[in-house]
């Protein structure tokens, strides 16, 4: 069987506050392993460093109404204690806990959900049973 690849390149969300956005970001995801590989003043684009898709790009809204809102986005965890400090991180970066690190039985995984600035609900799960 051959390597799969993901089905996904890039994710763009755009931001209402971009500072904000970015903050939260760069700071959630780099407890994950997720590093911001690209930078501008209006964009931010986070990826794995050893490899740059599926990356996502957190870019200004032209208008405060047209930022993304409603999105569901998890992120893959290594471990328990990836997700733990994904979720205080988060909260102490400007996110808003959703629900608290837990192991979800339909799940399948320990998983924490916090909101990003604009709402969106972002998500840190670890599987634990394949």
């Amino acid at each position: 069987m051959e390597a799969s690849t993901s089905f996904i390149h890039h994710l763009g969300v755009f931001a209402s506050d971009f500072e904000a956005s970015e903050r939260f970001y760069t700071a959630a995801l780099e407890t994950l392993g997720i590093v911001a590989g690209y930078r501008t003043e209006t964009v931010a684009e986070y990826w794995h460093p050893e490899r740059d898709t599926p990356s996502l790009s957190l870019e200004t809204a032209e208008r405060a109404r047209d930022a993304t809102r409603g999105m569901h986005l998890a992120f893959a965890a290594d471990d328990r204690d990836a997700v733990d400090t994904f979720h205080a991180v988060a909260v102490s970066a400007g996110g808003t806990s959703r629900h608290a690190p837990r192991f979800w039985p339909e799940y399948r995984a320990y998983c924490a959900f916090v909101s990003d600035p604009d709402g969106n609900n972002i998500e840190a799960v670890h599987k634990e049973i394949e």
